[in-house]
């Protein structure tokens, strides 16, 4: 039989199936609707023409990679079906669909006909075939039309950072659609483990959401398999980029294919978060980023977090627990058939490698609704979710020389807050906090606490490093804050404000311990930069104010590209328990300003200014500006500064030309050897 030529009406099915973002030559339709083919050099259909559509390495009808259908008269809901469109001399239009459980991926499609007798079915072609959260009969059906176009179209994204007392936010740009992220994404699932030692039932294992979001969870670390990014949270990042300088997944998948499939140094949380959500939109399924601020890490899963302080008040490295002053993961939307209805919506996936689950670095989907409901024994990882926004915090002093550790407190309300994600359609922050738990302190908060601690079997359980109660129970004399009066910026010396109250009706004599330490976001102390101690006696009932003073010069080199520290005062108290007042401090960078000079107009040159002050004395040397933005221009352009002297302005112009209509973000990174990258972004409307 001679070969059909297959039209794929590539436009009009794109259109259909909202794919026509994708930069492919390649029909990519999605699952549960129909799409049209039309093929040239074949006889009229006779009633037992049959299509054979399948994917993977070994398609079976039983495992239902392999459907054969003949023509129909009607769409079947069940299977896949072709209804006869049209036929004329030498050309047959079909309308093909598949089940809304179909496995996604790329299938082969191939036409048998009796006239050929028992030769081998003749092909047709590839396409690919996805998730379909337009239509209702999908898992991942999500019925809000904007929300389908943030969580599964929008290829800008919002990150949250800095820590709870200042959140800071900059953009990302997410490219599913970009040249050859599709293939990447597909690549991701080819070189699982799971597909490694199990191809057939990996593949036929495609067509459900949940499964997939946990293998991706897995294979976006490098951890056990190769996967796509390296983390590293050391603050050096020799042999790799740092990961605060990246601005995209585009570079990052597009450098794991280029490399060979070796993981892409480095990563940290929004990273892994950011690429996972760049590969699960690509396939369909909604996702967006969420951000937790004062993020748990509760390593042995007793719903509690210990942080070890020494005499002089320095923040010590001991034991697995921690707190972030922020951590980010995902939520992706499909329902939960193997919990029941209930726990459907909203589902946490976590890339960022921290724990075990099932023997490798994955994590999810831990239904957000069985999260807030203390619901712990539910699949998968809902304890460690669970810790992440609430375990207690409890702080200790500990005696490197004898190993004693005292309490000094314990707090039930410092974990997990201002929960945060970006608007849909907007460039705005939404809380979602009341999403994950009951209000703090309430009784109802308490109580999922108590049933989750209860169900893990924390409740009978003597637990030999748990303070007692008269420990929790201590009462301390004095009181005492970090009050930071404004902005801190990078480049400024940091004031601070000690506060110490004495609580009681006679005098007590304080003696202070003050440290302060460059940290990296996950808050591991990298270095001193400044150490004072205060003795102080205050009256009855006195509050006394003491300002401190960090100058740049100090803290300049010790910084990361976190631009956090940590500020710490520990107060041994006469006669009674220690006092620990810490504050997170985050700085803000420098500013970049981003003008676009004139009206943006689809396949119009247009100017953009982009201008940086120098904040500090002192000249800025190795300056580059890295400018991306999808339909505004294509890859990444580096543009080289000549050195910046103290306090001056430079300012930078180079042009676009866009090639959409409708609102597109620019993304702008200035990076030089004096401050971590400062990134912008600026939405620019572009018109016919």
């Amino acid at each position: 039989a001679t070969q059909p030529s297959t039209n794929w009406h590539l436009k009009d099915n794109a259109r259909d199936h909202h794919t026509s973002k994708f930069s492919s030559e390649e029909l990519v339709v999605r699952r549960g609707q129909a799409f049209t083919v039309t093929f040239n050099g074949t006889q009229q259909p006779e009633q037992n023409t049959t299509f054979i559509a399948e994917t993977g390495p070994k398609p079976s009808k039983l495992a239902k990679t392999q459907a054969t259908f003949g023509i129909s008269s009607t769409v079947s809901k069940e299977s896949w079906s072709a209804v006869l469109q049209s036929a004329s001399s030498g050309s047959v239009s079909v309308s093909i669909s598949s089940p809304p459980n179909a496995a996604i991926g790329r299938y082969r499609l191939s036409i048998q006909s009796p006239a050929s007798g028992s030769s081998s079915p003749a092909s047709l072609g590839t396409f690919v075939l996805l998730f379909n959260p337009w239509s209702s009969g999908d898992d991942v059906f999500m019925p809000g039309k904007a929300e389908c176009e943030e969580y599964v179209l929008e290829e800008f994204g919002i990150i949250f950072a800095g820590n709870k007392n200042r959140i800071n936010s900059f953009g990302w740009n997410f490219g599913q659609f970009q040249e050859d992220i599709l293939n990447i994404c597909l690549s991701m699932l080819d070189r699982s483990l799971n597909h490694r030692q199990d191809p057939a039932t990996d593949v036929s294992h495609r067509g459900d959401p949940k499964y997939l979001g946990r293998v991706l969870s897995a294979m976006v670390n490098a951890n056990d398999d190769q996967g796509v990014l390296l983390g590293n949270w050391s603050g050096k990042y020799e042999g790799g980029k740092d990961p605060s300088s990246w601005t995209g997944s585009v570079e990052i998948l597009q450098g794991w294919k280029k490399s060979g499939f070796r993981p892409v140094r480095y990563g940290q949380c929004w990273v892994f978060a950011a690429v996972l959500t760049t590969v699960l939109r690509c396939l369909g399924i909604p996702t967006r980023m969420v951000t937790n601020f004062s993020s748990a890490h509760d390593a042995d899963s007793n719903l509690r977090v210990d942080e070890f302080y020494d005499a002089e008040g320095n923040h010590l490295e001991r034991g697995a627990d921690s707190v972030w002053n922020f951590h980010v993961w995902n939520e992706s939307w499909f329902s939960r058939s193997d919990l029941g209805p209930s726990y459907s919506g909203w589902q946490v996936l976590d890339g960022t490698p921290q724990e075990e689950s099932g023997g490798i670095y994955q994590c999810g989907p831990a239904s957000r609704i069985a999260v807030k409901e203390g619901e712990v024994d539910l699949d998968y990882d809902c304890p460690f979710v669970f810790a992440e926004v609430n375990a207690d915090c409890m702080y200790w002093n500990y005696d490197p020389a004898t190993g004693k550790k005292t309490l000094i407190f314990s707090r039930a309300t410092e974990i997990g807050q201002l929960i945060s994600t970006k608007a849909v359609g907007r460039d705005d922050r939404v809380d979602v906090t009341k999403d994950y738990k009951y209000e703090e302190g309430s009784t109802k908060e308490r109580d999922i606490f108590k049933k989750a601690r209860k169900k893990l079997g924390l409740e009978d359980k003597f637990d030999p490093t748990a303070p007692t109660p008269e420990e929790v129970e201590q009462k301390p004399d004095i009181s005492g804050k970090f009050k930071v009066p404004g902005p801190l910026q990078v480049g400024q010396d940091l004031s601070l404000i000690l506060v110490l109250a004495n609580l009681q009706s006679e005098p007590k004599t304080v003696d202070a311990k003050m440290t302060a330490w460059s940290t990296l976001y996950t808050r591991k102390p990298v270095a001193e930069i400044w150490k004072d101690s205060i003795a102080v006696t205050l009256s009855p009932k006195e509050e006394k104010q003491f300002p401190i003073k960090i100058p740049y010069s100090d803290y300049q080199k010790q910084l990361t590209a976190d631009n956090m520290i940590q500020v710490t005062a520990l107060c041994h108290v006469e006669g009674g328990i220690q006092v620990l007042v810490q504050r997170d401090i985050t700085l803000d960078s420098p500013a970049i300003d981003i003008q676009v000079l004139g009206e943006a107009k689809v396949n119009k040159e247009v100017d953009v200014e982009v201008t940086f002050a120098n904040p500090i004395a002192v000249e800025v040397m190795d300056c580059v500006l890295q400018v991306q933005g999808n339909d505004l221009l294509r890859g990444i352009l580096e543009i080289d500064l000549p050195p910046l002297k103290g306090s001056e302005k430079s300012s930078t112009k180079f042009k676009l030309t866009p090639s959409e209509t409708g609102p597109k973000h620019l993304l702008v990174n200035f990076s030089c050897d004096k401050f971590a990258t400062i990134k912008a972004f600026k939405m620019v409307n572009v018109t016919d």
